[in-house]
């Protein structure tokens, strides 16, 4: 269970978290030692832990069109 008084913003964590589930169950290596664990827990403790990170999808544009490299270890959201 995720300690939620360590979360600033339960919303973002919540459309994070989702965002980066969909991300692992359509094939994404997970970046914490998934075990047997479900998908979404996997990724609740990513977010959780900011493994991975929320980035705004503005933000990706403007990196694609200055031809920089990819988004590292964030989710798009």
């Amino acid at each position: 269970m995720i300690d939620r008084s360590k979360v600033p913003n339960a919303f973002e964590f919540v459309v994070t978290a989702g965002a980066r589930a969909r991300q692992l169950l359509a094939g994404s290596t997970p970046r914490v030692d998934a075990g047997s664990r479900k998908k979404t827990t996997v990724a609740q403790e990513e977010v959780a832990t900011k493994v991975v990170e929320k980035i705004d999808t503005a933000a990706v544009e403007k990196i694609e069109t200055a031809g920089e490299p990819g988004t590292g270890n964030r989710v798009i959201g």
